[in-house]
């Protein structure tokens, strides 16, 4: 008998996530785990869920907790022995009024949206099946053309992140010289843009493309991983002001989450909210939201 299939969603008691999870529970064949921070929050998700007629199950997961990850990790190897989707949700954006300095901003931002979504990587890939899906949420801010600061250095930036051959390991190094250079109050001549938001999800978009390389020649087959803008939509991370729905907002993330398993394309791809891949590389990014 087949072991029963399970998807993880990081971040899903609320906003995108949550609209992710309304999704996948609907529609996955198998288990589904939502996971937050916050027990409560987390648990109190799983009761809206019930109340739709939809049933999910709850389990801790802090992205930048590296213990937290691991006791996840042990939990999913131990009672299900692998995992077939995962959807990298979780992660934070400070408001545009924030009067954090840029420093700061760009640590916690880099370290939580990049580092924490790589060490959940990196905990739970071991233990994903054959045919399995990682669907990670991006944003129009993580579009490669984002990287828009002082010139040349914006595009010798936008080389390396495109490169065929970038490594997790030169992906990070990049992340951290922009903390660095943020910290140093020399971000913009250094070609790097005002958001820290945005090179954060310009490091999970080019993580994608490396991610999908290994997996080409993982012995597993038919893995695939892909990331999305999922629109500009109504949460708190947005501060309401997103003209679309949490649940427009989980179309393309879920449509990755559950692409069938005989599919060769997507692959280490980006795509809008409406489904459609779009060149990371050169752009155009459609218009609208």
């Amino acid at each position: 008998m087949a072991a029963q299939k399970v998807a993880v969603v990081t971040g899903g008691n609320k906003g995108i996530g949550f609209g992710i999870m309304k999704e996948l529970s609907a529609k996955f064949d198998g288990l589904v785990y939502l996971t937050a921070r916050d027990e409560g929050r987390g648990l109190a998700a799983i009761d809206e869920l019930s109340k739709l007629g939809l049933s999910a199950r709850f389990h801790q997961l802090d992205i930048d907790n590296a213990e937290s990850i691991t006791t996840f990790a042990d939990y999913i190897k131990k009672t299900h022995g692998g995992l077939d989707v995962l959807v990298n949700n979780a992660a934070i954006a400070y408001k545009v009024a924030a009067t954090e300095p840029f420093g700061e901003q760009a640590e916690n931002t880099i370290r939580v949206n990049v580092f924490g979504t790589l060490a959940v990587c990196r905990a739970l890939f071991p233990l994903l099946r054959p045919h399995a899906r990682v669907s990670t949420v991006s944003s129009s801010a993580g579009h490669l053309l984002r990287i828009n600061g002082d010139e040349p250095a914006a595009s010798a930036l936008k080389q390396k992140f495109s490169s065929p051959t970038l490594t997790e390991d030169e992906l990070c190094e990049l992340m951290n010289q922009f903390v660095q250079k943020a910290k140093e109050g020399t971000w913009k001549k250094a070609g790097w843009p005002n958001s820290t938001y945005a090179v954060s999800k310009v490091g999970v978009s080019a993580l994608t493309r490396i991610q999908q390389r290994a997996f080409d020649a993982d012995p597993r087959p038919g893995i695939l991983v892909n990331c999305s803008h999922p629109g500009y939509v109504n949460t708190d991370m947005t501060s309401g002001k997103g003209p679309l729905t949490i649940e427009e907002g989980a179309v393309s993330p879920s449509y990755l989450a559950l692409l069938p398993p005989d599919v060769k394309e997507p692959r280490g791809a980006y795509l809008w909210y409406d489904k459609q891949i779009v060149d990371w590389v050169n752009g155009p990014t459609p218009s609208a939201y």
